[in-house]
């Protein structure tokens, strides 16, 4: 890459976008150029202002009504424009206004206006369309027509209408976005060859769950001069995020906070890392933080709700989370958090609208799809659960939390055959829960296969053994496991190997009786056997092997009468 001529890019982008109101991208052009900052151009390269131009007292009074968002005001005074720049701001000042009204007019309800409903946007529409047939739209616009289609669900056009904006105005970063949250496929468009083709490639591939290739290409590009992009670095730990390489991910959001303290972006992701590794004291830190940074941002309600939530407040949580959608309602990581809120609570009609929402807002939100297989399945409605969760599970083909809930749903519809592929599966993928091969080991004990599933136990007590920091629920499994494998040997007659995990129940309360149960059985088996040996062969009666063996069983019905 040709840094300098970036650079010129990167310059010519904000200045572009700071004249149309389009700030958020003026934001991540910025950033980016910062990033640069090693990157020295002489003032003969630095792009200069536009100079004087058609219709600029109209575009300039236009523009200073915008910035303190007097939208219709701004609207009014470039409505007769027919030059590109006050022609967009007409526009787009009219489509920040209907917004605006339609926030301002929002109820208490959970449910925010449908976009498809609203008249004064379908207005709107009209009006760009007859520019856009006629071909008086330029990329910026182009681009606003984009997002009006999209929020009319006219998404094959609002495609057509991005990659149509990105082939005028490659800079145009918010295109790129929006266009990344659309396509399945990265691949399928026509898009221009320029450098920010890129980073749309990277967050194309992380809203499609293609984490290593996300970030295998942001590695790339921080080799190649963006090292200092906090940005890369945020989709780097997004990355992470998704793979479960949560220590990881927490690391580089450290990271991130070092170099830009004040930084709110992706704040709600790593407060839902802080949640899941159950960090209290950190994210009440980051908490307090971010109140003292901005209290109405949808990053901070989000976080806060999180700390609500691991405190087990989970009404407040609920409010937080309410609050961050009233600032902004199409703000997907809240509708999910809350959709989990409200199943804690047990309102599953409301956890079930939350979700729905998520899932309008962005189909491709395994969260979303996986919550409501678990509200059906407390619903006990087992068919529409497998939906949901064969939904989730295509998201993420890797995840064996996903596949092992596919399984557990086709053994309560009684379809073994599939519950038995999936548990499988699940174990071949990495089974991130170790729940796998103990669902596996149960079902082959309720079908009485003992040889299979004892070999499952056996699989899961050598996975548990080597994991040091087993929960108490895991232990459960686990001794539960071990006492499977104490019968299964004493069977089987081998009762070595039944006497090594009998002992290794009475290290659990629940165990323990049935462990020294066992223990005694092994031993008068062993008793008996010494004595058809003794029978068998009369000259070895005092041996001293015998002897010893002896005084090992008395010394093992010691213990058990000691303990």
């Amino acid at each position: 890459m040709d840094l300098r001529s970036i650079k010129k890019d990167i310059l010519r982008g904000i200045h572009d976008c700071s004249q149309r109101g389009l700030y958020h991208s003026v934001k991540w052009l910025s950033e980016l150029n910062f990033s640069l900052s090693h990157v020295k151009l002489s003032h003969q390269f630095i792009p200069e202002s536009e100079e004087f131009e058609d219709e600029q007292e109209e575009y300039l009074l236009a523009k200073s009504y915008f910035d303190i968002k007097e939208y219709d005001r701004c609207a009014y005074f470039v409505k007769s424009c027919t030059t590109p720049k006050p022609r967009f701001l007409y526009f787009y000042s009219q489509y920040l206004s209907i917004e605006k009204k339609k926030l301002d007019n929002m109820t208490d309800s959970n449910c925010p206006p449908d976009s498809s409903k609203n008249n004064s946007l379908k207005n709107l529409c009209e009006q760009l369309q007859h520019d856009f047939y006629q071909n008086k739209l330029d990329g910026y616009a182009l681009y606003l027509y984009g997002v009006i289609l999209k929020r009319l669900d006219l998404i094959s056009s609002s495609i057509e209408a991005f990659v149509k904006a990105l082939s005028f105005e490659p800079m145009l970063w918010c295109c790129w976005f929006e266009l990344g949250k659309l396509v399945s496929d990265k691949n399928s468009l026509s898009l221009p060859d320029h450098w920010m083709k890129q980073f749309y490639i990277a967050h194309a591939c992380l809203e499609q769950l293609r984490n290593d290739e996300a970030l295998e290409i942001c590695q790339s590009l921080c080799s190649q001069g963006f090292e200092n992009s906090t940005y890369l670095m945020s989709q780097v730990a997004l990355g992470h995020h998704n793979n479960r390489d949560l220590d990881k991910a927490i690391n580089m959001f450290k990271k991130i906070l070092e170099l830009d303290p004040y930084r709110l972006d992706n704040l709600d992701t790593y407060s839902n890392l802080l949640y899941v590794q159950e960090m209290k004291t950190q994210l009440a830190d980051l908490a307090h933080k971010v109140v003292s940074i901005d209290k109405y941002r949808v990053e901070t309600c989000c976080v806060i709700g999180n700390y609500y939530s691991l405190r087990s407040d989970h009404a407040k949580a609920v409010l937080y989370f309410r609050r961050a959608l009233k600032l902004n309602p199409q703000f997907l990581s809240a509708w999910t958090l809350m959709g989990h809120e409200f199943m804690e609570m047990k309102n599953i009609n409301a956890a079930i609208q939350s979700y729905r929402h998520a899932i309008e807002i962005n189909h491709r939100d395994y969260r979303a799809w996986y919550g409501l297989g678990q509200t059906y399945e407390i619903l006990k409605m087992y068919f529409y659960s497998l939906y949901y969760y064969k939904q989730a599970q295509q998201l993420k083909p890797n995840d064996s939390r996903m596949i092992i809930a596919l399984g557990e749903t086709y053994e309560k519809l009684d379809k073994i055959e599939n519950a038995l592929k999936c548990y499988y599966k699940a174990c071949s993928v990495g089974d991130v829960e170790g729940l796998a091969l103990i669902r596996l080991a149960k079902l082959y004990d309720k079908l009485n296969e003992s040889e299979n599933a004892a070999a499952a136990f056996t699989e899961y007590c050598l996975r548990e053994d080597d994991n040091k920091e087993k929960m108490y629920d895991d232990q459960t499994e686990f001794f539960n496991a071990l006492q499977y494998l104490a019968n299964y040997h004493l069977n089987k007659g081998q009762l070595d190997d039944a006497y090594t995990y009998a002992y290794k129940c009475l290290e659990c309360n629940e165990t323990k009786e049935q462990g020294k149960a066992l223990l005694r059985v092994i031993a008068a088996k062993r008793g008996e056997q010494d004595n058809e040996v003794k029978m068998e062969d009369p000259t070895e009666n005092t041996s001293p092997p015998e002897e010893t063996n002896t005084s090992d069983m008395n010394f093992s019905l010691m213990i058990l009468e000691n303990q």
